[in-house]
C-alpha cells in the first residue's frame, strides 16, 4: 500500500514538473511573440509617421526628382504595374499547366521525383540567384536587354516554384472519391480535370498566385541585377502615339524602375526630406502587398463557401 501511495505521489510530481516547464514554455513563446509584434508596429508606426504628410494626389503623379518635395512615384508604380503584368502573364499559366501535368498527368518515376525535388528546392534559392540567371539568359543570351520584359520574366522564374507547389497541394486536397464517381460517371481525364479538380481546388490556388505574386512586387536584388533604373522620368510608351508611333509591344523593351528601387534611391541620399518620401513609398508597399494577402484570404473564403461537393 506504502508502495502504490509513493508511486501515485511520484506520478503526481512529475506531471505537476511537466505543467510547470509547460507554462514556462507558454510564457517565453507569448514573450517571443509580443516582442515581434511590437518591434512590427513600432517600425510601422514611425514609418507611417514619417510617410503620411507625403501621401498626396501629386506624391502619385509626379516624377522623381532632384527636389524632394516635388518628387513623386509615377514612374516607379507604372513600372511596378507593367512588370507584375508579365511576371502574372508567364508564371500563372505555365505555373499551373506544370502542377496539373505531374501531379495529375506525369508517371511516377525517378524523373518525375527528380523534378519534384528540384521545383520544391527552387522555392528557397535566394532571389538574387534569379538575378545572376536572368542576367545571363534573358538580358544577353535572348537580347531581351534591360527592359520591362526582362525584369517580368525574372520575376516569374522567382514565383514559378510557390505557385506550382501550391497548386500542387490544392490538388492533393480534393478527396480521391471526386475522381473515382467522375471516372465512373464516363468522363476522360481532361474532364475530370477541368471540370472537377481545377474548379474545387481554386481557392488554394488563387491563395498560392497572390502570395506569389504579393513577393515578387517588393522583390528588389533581382530588379537590381537585370539592371533597373534608379532614377527615371518618363513612362513607357503608349502603344500607336508618339512620333513614329509607337508598336503594340514596345512598352515591353522600354527601360524601367519600381517601387523598391525608387525606396532605395531615396533611402540613399543624405537629406531627411528624401527619406520621407521612401516612407511614404514604403507604406504604399506595404499597404499594396498587405491588400493583396487580404484579397487571397477572401477569395480563398468566398471560393471555398460556394464549393458543393
Amino acid at each position: 500500500m506504502a508502495t502504490q501511495m509513493s508511486r501515485s505521489e511520484e506520478l503526481r510530481a512529475i506531471i505537476k514538473l511537466h505543467k510547470r516547464w509547460d507554462l514556462i514554455f507558454a510564457a517565453v513563446g507569448i514573450l517571443a511573440i509580443a516582442i515581434a509584434i511590437f518591434t512590427l508596429l513600432a517600425l510601422f508606426g514611425q514609418m507611417v509617421m514619417d510617410g503620411a504628410p507625403r501621401i498626396t494626389a501629386e506624391f502619385f503623379t509626379n516624377f522623381p526628382s532632384r527636389r524632394a518635395g516635388q518628387a513623386g512615384i509615377l514612374s516607379a508604380w507604372v513600372g511596378s504595374f507593367f512588370v507584375m503584368l508579365v511576371t502574372a502573364l508567364f508564371a500563372i499559366p505555365v505555373g499551373i499547366a506544370s502542377a496539373i501535368y505531374l501531379e495529375e498527368y506525369a508517371r511516377k518515376n525517378w524523373f518525375t521525383d527528380v523534378i519534384e525535388i528540384n521545383i520544391s528546392n527552387l522555392a528557397g534559392v535566394p532571389s538574387i540567384v534569379y538575378g545572376l540567371l536572368a542576367l545571363g539568359l534573358f538580358v544577353y543570351t535572348f537580347g531581351f536587354g534591360q527592359s520591362i520584359l526582362s525584369a517580368g520574366l525574372t520575376l516569374a522564374l522567382l514565383i514559378l516554384p510557390i505557385v506550382i507547389v501550391t497548386t500542387r497541394e490544392a490538388l492533393r486536397s480534393i478527396p480521391q472519391v471526386v475522381r473515382e464517381g467522375a471516372y465512373a460517371c464516363g468522363a476522360t481525364k481532361w474532364q475530370v480535370v477541368s471540370d472537377h479538380l481545377v474548379p474545387y481546388s481554386m481557392p488554394g490556388i488563387l491563395t498560392g498566385v497572390i502570395i506569389g505574386l504579393s513577393r515578387a512586387i517588393g522583390e528588389t536584388a533581382p530588379i537590381i541585377t537585370i539592371g533597373a533604373l534608379t532614377f527615371i522620368a518618363f513612362l513607357p510608351p503608349v502603344p500607336f502615339t508618339g512620333e513614329p508611333a509607337a508598336g503594340m509591344f514596345d512598352w515591353l523593351f522600354s527601360p524601367f524602375t519600381v517601387m523598391p528601387i525608387q525606396i532605395f534611391n531615396w533611402t540613399s541620399r543624405p537629406d531627411p526630406a528624401f527619406h520621407a518620401n521612401a516612407a511614404a513609398a514604403s507604406l504604399v508597399l506595404v499597404v499594396l502587398t498587405l491588400g493583396m494577402n487580404a484579397l487571397a484570404i477572401w477569395l480563398r473564403y468566398r471560393l471555398r463557401k460556394n464549393i458543393k461537393w
